[in-house]
């Protein structure tokens, strides 16, 4: 008879495959946390067979998809289940005792065929499917059981993890960016803020808006600056689609709460709505505003490039909202608990 696979596990493997492929098709928090839950059930049953088949598959599965955790779920809990159910598949493992030659060990371990790798070998069942269905021999089905490999992916799991922890929930220094946006006497160069947030490809976007953050938050902006920070700031917000970590969003939600949203104004429009909701014209718009003579093409009409319209109350508090709609879908979007997000 052709081996089958338990139908709760090949739905597992559609969920997971989801996760590992950046396409999840299920609350990726929720599947995430049940597998680690799991996971740490089974450390409980180590001592027997069936134990060390779970052993070997929950740890292929938790490496496999602790990129996930680290980048795209913002929450503690789960960051700390994975690396508890992590730690205790290592304490069982000794790395030393692998006697495997030299690369027999699984190397395609970044892929869905990973995730189905991990589900198969959970059972017995579930490995002959595996096998079946790869054509893999008793030899190379066995490599994944070896006690060094497992450590191995062990121990690259939980350094992913607890880097990742540092980043999304930690302090992050910017002060680097000093050197690129601050002239000599203390001034800023909102010109340079917006060539550096300009270049997305250099992965820009979060830090200068956190360092326009808190630049904001100290104080340190003369007047002729603010505009140029704020604007800079909420830029940072509006470009990052894929949203930004708790270690940037308090900071950045703290800047936007500074802002009176109970305003008004006679302005029919303002500057910053009649630019395209592009990178480039937004960058123009900018440009134009703090150096003319260098950049004198604006998708600002001449009618709404006063200074006191750039300057309007209502179009900060405008602004504000918008920013804070975003972070707030950040924090939708990447799961957490509320408390993971709060200073």
């Amino acid at each position: 008879m052709t081996p089958t696979m338990p139908a709760d596990h090949r739905e597992l493997i559609s969920d997971l495959s989801g996760n590992v492929n950046d396409h999840p098709s299920t609350d990726p928090e929720v599947t995430l946390t049940v597998l680690a839950r799991d996971a740490a059930e089974a450390l409980g049953r180590v001592g027997t067979p069936e134990g060390l088949r779970e052993r070997t598959g929950y740890t292929v599965l938790l490496h496999a998809t602790c990129w996930y955790v680290a980048a795209r779920v913002f929450s503690k809990s789960l960051s700390a289940s994975y690396t508890k159910a992590l730690d205790g598949f290592r304490a069982t493992l000794d790395q030393a005792s692998c006697s495997c030659p030299d690369g027999s060990h699984p190397t395609d371990l970044d892929s869905e065929y990973t995730v189905e790798a991990g589900v198969g070998l959970l059972t017995e069942a579930g490995r002959a499917a595996f096998a079946e269905d790869y054509d893999i021999d008793d030899e190379e089905l066995a490599a994944y059981d070896c006690e060094g490999f497992l450590a191995g992916l062990a121990d690259r799991g939980t350094a992913s993890i607890r880097e990742a922890y540092g980043r999304n929930f930690g302090g992050i220094d910017v002060s680097h960016l000093d050197a690129q946006f601050l002239r000599d006497g203390g001034g800023i160069d909102v010109v340079a803020m917006q060539e550096a947030i300009r270049r997305t490809w250099e992965n820009n976007t979060g830090p200068v808006a956190l360092w326009s953050a808190r630049r904001w938050l100290s104080g340190q902006v003369r007047d002729e600056e603010r505009l140029g920070v704020f604007l800079s700031m909420w830029m940072g917000i509006a470009q990052s689609y894929g949203g930004l970590p708790p270690s940037y969003a308090r900071d950045l939600t703290a800047a936007m709460d500074t802002i009176d949203l109970d305003v008004t104004c006679d302005h029919p429009r303002h500057p910053w709505h009649t630019a395209d909701a592009t990178v480039e014209s937004r960058y123009r718009a900018v440009l134009h505003l703090y150096a003319p003579d260098d950049h004198p093409n604006t998708p600002v009409p001449a009618d709404l490039a006063s200074r006191d319209q750039w300057e309007c109350p209502v179009q900060y508090a405008e602004l504000a909202r918008s920013g804070k709609t975003d972070l707030e879908g950040w924090r939708v979007m990447r799961g957490g608990d509320e408390e993971d997000w709060e200073a």
